[in-house]
């Protein structure tokens, strides 16, 4: 956080130590806190997430603003899927900047196929970046998965370990698909030519959005 606040020529109030704060009680959640900088030679926060979808066994909950994750990300889902994971993604039926929308949705037929379930949250503007791996792993924090998160942005995330803590995400996870539309794999199939024309338009400039 320092050196993000040097690097931006912001006042120099970070620049004093910070004073030690009483100790209190452990929690009942482990939570590390796992950030990532365009300076970082492998971005932490998008290393975490693909491996926890490899290792998962039961499933993998997503609710991600921002959806334009790049062919490792959706290989890891769709393999998730075929494996027997319940992989299922909350995504945005709008946005404030189409190109990454148009980018995401090009990559629907292929996790559709793979058995993903896909569900575009309706009357509203998605803002949550979740994960919910097994019921135990659990992050919220600023990154997407989008290529400007994985590669240009300052993100910071927490990842909380807990069966309690994933129940309550599973149940937000569960609320939020309730007030979405399942995208239908036959029916996103016979989709128009204008709409896909615009997906692979897109994703051709997915690494500069």
């Amino acid at each position: 956080m320092r050196d993000t606040w040097r690097s931006q020529h912001c006042e120099p109030a970070l620049h004093s130590p910070i004073a030690p704060v009483a100790a209190k009680a452990a929690g009942p959640h482990a939570v590390r806190i796992v950030p990532s900088s365009p300076d970082d030679g492998q971005n932490r926060i998008y290393t975490m997430l693909l491996t926890a979808i490899d290792a998962a066994s039961r499933s993998v909950h997503l609710t991600m603003a921002y959806f334009s994750p790049g062919q490792d990300m959706v290989d890891a889902l769709a393999d998730a899927a075929r494996r027997g994971v319940d992989v299922q993604l909350v995504l945005p039926s709008v946005s404030d900047f189409s190109p990454v929308l148009h980018a995401g949705r090009s990559y629907y037929q292929e996790l559709l196929d793979a058995g993903v379930r896909i569900h575009e949250l309706q009357d509203a503007v998605l803002h949550s970046k979740t994960a919910v791996i097994d019921g135990v792993l659990s992050t919220v924090g600023s990154s997407n998965m989008d290529w400007r998160s994985f590669v240009a942005n300052n993100e910071v995330n927490a990842v909380v370990f807990g069966e309690d803590f994933g129940d309550a995400m599973t149940r937000m996870f569960e609320r939020d698909v309730a007030a979405s539309q399942t995208i239908d794999a036959q029916t996103w199939r016979r989709r128009p030519l204008w709409p896909r024309l615009q997906e692979r338009a897109a994703r051709l400039f997915e690494r500069w959005w």
